[in-house]
């Protein structure tokens, strides 16, 4: 009896590890209509890490635009809990013009050293996060026509201000992780001293608190900040090259770069970016930036 038992649970076992092998499909590994994908068994959504095609993305009738959500005026939310910003204003004519409907964007608030990894895992289609074209940046993304043109700037108290890299020795830098300031004065000035935050808000929040001397980013912003923030001036406009700012799409995703360059060529007809400058940056900076130094009409840099 003991034998007929243990024969009839071993045959059991052989057919389960049968039925559990022709469960298997062929596709395993795959995405939809079989593309390659790097999300692991298990993870919700099986197409991971694959960039959305502009099909796909018009089936879902929503696109996903990675912005700033701290970073005053270009993306940031408002006191009513409203998205708001330069590169805000853009991703709503993006979906517009691809969708059909402003409201047809869905923004996805990432951070500075957050950017790339959105991109290669698919969480966005476009990243439009105040986003500096760099070379080494290249080599992760594929870069649109450029949109804006900026340079570094250097924000502290109006008490104790830095005027000069030189006036930074044995002072302590604020700068966000991920963002061309942190590259720039690490690879220019390695014996100053960074304090590095993940978020805008924290960079600001330490400048205010005095756990730093000196705050750097993109000018466009210091400028802005120190205006809104008494006590506080930026004693240094200009630092660096000047560099552009572009939309980022996930490498190789051809199809969605072209329909972005196409789209920045056309908006050039209408001085798109300048009505842009005009919603979301006028009355903050008031006279004090021409907006000739900031705007980038058709992705012609002058």
């Amino acid at each position: 009896m003991k034998k007929k038992m243990l024969s009839l649970l071993l045959a059991v076992t052989m057919l389960a590890g049968i039925f559990a092998g022709c469960g298997k499909s062929s596709d395993e590994g795959k995405g939809a209509a079989g593309k390659e994908t790097t999300a692991a068994a298990g993870d919700e959504g099986a197409a991971a890490g694959q960039a959305r095609s502009l099909d796909e993305i018009k089936e879902s009738g929503k696109i996903k635009i990675g912005v700033f959500s701290d970073k005053n005026p270009f993306g940031y939310v408002d006191e009513n809990g409203e998205i708001q910003g330069y590169d805000v204003y853009f991703a709503k004519r993006i979906a517009k013009d691809l969708l059909g409907s402003e409201d047809a964007v869905e923004f996805v608030y990432v951070e500075a050293a957050s950017r790339v990894e959105y991109l290669q895992s698919a969480k966005v289609d476009v990243i439009l996060a105040n986003f500096t074209v760099t070379d080494e940046r290249k080599e992760k993304v594929d870069f649109a026509l450029p949109y804006m043109k900026v340079a570094l700037g250097v924000v502290s108290p109006d008490s104790a201000p830095i005027t000069s890299v030189d006036d930074l020795k044995d002072k302590n830098l604020i700068v966000v992780k991920g963002t061309t300031a942190e590259t720039y004065f690490t690879e220019n000035y390695p014996d100053l001293k960074l304090t590095k935050f993940d978020e805008y808000q924290e960079a600001y929040d330490a400048l205010l608190d005095g756990r730093g001397d000196a705050f750097s980013t993109d000018n466009t912003e210091v400028l802005a900040w120190a205006r809104q923030n008494p006590g506080f001036t930026v004693g240094v406009e200009s630092i660096g090259n000047i560099d552009t700012i572009a939309p980022a799409v996930q490498k190789g995703n051809t199809e969605l770069l072209n329909w972005l360059n196409s789209e920045i060529e056309s908006l050039a007809d209408e001085q798109f970016f300048h009505a842009d400058f005009d919603a979301t940056l006028k009355d903050v900076y008031g006279d004090s930036i021409d907006p000739e130094s900031l705007v980038v009409e058709g992705g012609v840099v002058e």
